[in-house]
């Protein structure tokens, strides 16, 4: 049996469809089973606020996917699963981390948080992966509405470029680390086959849809202003500016390692899923 937390969510409503195509018993975990219809397996309530409700998640698992939303409160969860995990005796444990995950000093930013959640688990009883995937190709989904209504999609990294990732690629090698093994106590850093900028993923987006799709460049500090939440405005002003200054430019090759095949583009992406941005003007 294999827990899927965040699994309603992009990665792990892909990772429970993954399973039970190959007839994987699997159970996500979610805080409202009511409303886990997107999964492909039976759920079962777990709250990372609720240690009993984790433990009993992972009552009866052989492994665990930990898969937490990005916050303050991300490593303090993590610490909570992998105690309960280990008390239901999961053997093994694969979390989604990011790229550029480490201890930058400051406990309040996104690499920091990450690396002290990797931490939890690399220093659990069980065995460990930790995948560490970069730009996810969906999230240029935020900028559908843009394009459809014909303006320019906003950028705030400039030229900086990063290896774009499908959420599936994430998935797929999420599922070899749960049922496969030679994975233990490995790192993958995981990206797309290609380093773009925003005005590169523009044009893409606008080679799927048949028109051109503009750019326009928006100081970072007037974009993290419109961010309500002052941790996650912060938070968001230190990432584009890691992106911007060439921080992120990285490809690896973990898609193509583990699955032996390459990792799809942002290219394929946007072709797949033009319909989100089809122009409704003119």
């Amino acid at each position: 049996m294999i827990l899927i937390t965040g699994a309603t969510g992009t990665i792990g409503t892909e990772v429970t469809r993954l399973l039970a195509q190959a007839g994987v018993p699997a159970r996500a975990m979610t805080r409202d089973p009511a409303r886990a219809g997107g999964t492909a397996v039976p759920a079962v309530r777990g709250d990372f606020e609720d240690p009993r409700s984790l433990e009993a998640a992972a009552a009866g698992a052989r492994a665990a996917l930990l898969l937490t939303g990005f916050g303050p409160r991300l490593a303090e969860h993590d610490r909570a699963f992998v105690a309960a995990a280990e008390k239901a005796g999961v053997e093994t444990i694969v979390k989604i981390s990011a790229i550029g995950a480490q201890d930058t000093g400051d406990p309040g930013d996104v690499a920091s948080l990450h690396a002290a959640g990797e931490r939890a688990v690399t220093g659990s009883r069980a065995a460990w992966t930790i995948l560490r995937p970069s730009m996810f190709a969906t999230n240029a989904l935020a900028w559908a509405d843009i394009v459809k209504a014909g303006q320019p999609i906003p950028n705030m990294t400039g030229a900086g470029r990063q290896g774009i990732v499908d959420p599936r690629d994430i998935a797929a090698l999420a599922v070899a680390a749960l049922t496969g093994s030679g994975h233990e106590g490995r790192i993958y850093e995981v990206t797309g086959p290609d380093l773009l900028t925003v005005a590169d993923q523009a044009e893409l987006i606008g080679k799927a849809i048949g028109r051109r799709v503009e750019t326009v460049d928006v100081p970072i500090e007037r974009a993290a202003a419109q961010i309500p939440d002052a941790a996650y405005a912060r938070a968001a002003a230190k990432g584009w500016a890691f992106i911007a200054s060439g921080g992120n430019a990285v490809v690896t090759t973990a898609v193509r390692d583990v699955l032996g095949r390459e990792a799809r583009g942002f290219g394929q992406w946007a072709e797949e899923n033009k319909a989100a941005f089809q122009n409704n003007v003119g």
